[in-house]
């Protein structure tokens, strides 16, 4: 038995070595010196602070900012150790009521809107954790925004179409604008009394 034991051993610990410090140190590595942004995970600085990830959406209910997708996670919204969606089918009564306080939220906030108002607004994503909208979605807002910062339409527009990215590769996915990016683009604008 000590001749099988002691090459088990031996084994388990070059493979441990290999697999679970060497080969992750190595990968980290040339993460950090490859890709820093995406290895230390996307964060957005502003003013020395990290402000979040633009890999997770974040609550925004201020009329001043735009807003992103709903999120089903919880205990609390846009929470990455519980991404998940909600599971409600499109007849469950409990999604029913949220679609529609959303809906309500949404037309409180901009009664003026005459636009209908895009479905991921009132929709959660199948993560809860989404940080992007449609360019349809955000300009659906762009008036609240304006009017709440006292700035015209035009300038928040050209803040959405500078944070708008294209499709990935140029086909893969649709067009998008990441929520955290403009509403920080737009921390830049005049501000209002």
């Amino acid at each position: 038995m000590k001749e099988q034991l002691r090459p088990a051993i031996v084994l388990f610990v070059a493979l441990t070595a290999v697999t679970g410090v060497l080969y992750p140190a190595l990968i980290t590595g040339v993460a950090q010196v490859a890709f820093p942004h995406r290895a230390n995970g996307s964060l957005i600085v502003r003013d020395g602070k990290a402000v979040g990830s633009e890999l997770i959406g974040q609550p925004f209910d201020d009329p001043k900012f735009f807003w992103g997708r709903p999120s089903a996670t919880s205990p609390s919204p846009y929470n990455g150790t519980s991404s998940t969606g909600s599971n409600y089918g499109p007849t469950n009564p409990a999604q029913i009521e949220a679609v529609k306080g959303r809906l309500e939220t949404l037309l409180k906030a901009d009664p003026e809107n005459k636009l209908r108002p895009p479905v991921e607004l009132v929709t959660a994503s199948g993560s809860g954790l989404d940080p992007h909208i449609s360019p349809f979605a955000a300009e659906y807002q762009v008036a609240r925004v304006a009017k709440a910062r006292g700035v015209s339409d035009d300038v928040v527009r050209k803040k959405v179409v500078e944070n708008t990215e294209g499709r990935t590769l140029g086909i893969l996915g649709e067009p998008r604008v990441n929520v955290l990016k403009l509403n920080q683009a737009l921390e830049s604008l005049p501000r209002t009394p």
